[in-house]
């Protein structure tokens, strides 16, 4: 993917993101930072009451994060392919049965679980982000 294209995949899930009713009706508190490790790009994502306060591709090495979600190129493509294939749907079969992996501060995970998940939804529409 070529660097407009990442950038355009980038404006649209944050588009998206901000613009979801469902993120918009329970993302009240969903206010963190996190790291986004995907194919050829990394992306720090800095919500904070249910929007993108900021979206940065490939942050340095000490950009601070909550937590980070970091997968392989196979298991990216599925997870943001419009029907992902079996073990790819969510985070938690790609964790368990693919090379997803969580880490950080998984209380906040799941502290903003269900707004997390819709959000990662969202790139079954822009596609990987890079």
């Amino acid at each position: 993917m070529t660097s407009a294209g990442a950038t355009t995949a980038v404006d649209r899930f944050r588009e998206l993101s901000d613009g979801d009713p469902e993120i918009q009706a329970h993302g009240r508190y969903f206010s963190c930072t996190y790291l986004l490790d995907m194919i050829e790009h990394r992306f720090l994502v800095r919500m904070h009451r249910g929007e993108v306060e900021e979206l940065v591709t490939d942050p340095g090495p000490l950009e601070p994060y909550d937590f980070a979600i970091r997968a392989g190129r196979e298991t990216w493509e599925g997870f943001c392919s419009e029907v992902p294939p079996p073990m790819c749907h969510g985070i938690w079969s790609a964790t368990f049965q693919r090379d997803m992996t969580l880490e950080g501060n998984h209380l906040v995970i799941m502290q903003n679980l269900r707004v997390l998940t819709r959000q990662l939804e969202l790139l079954r529409i822009t596609g990987p982000l890079g």
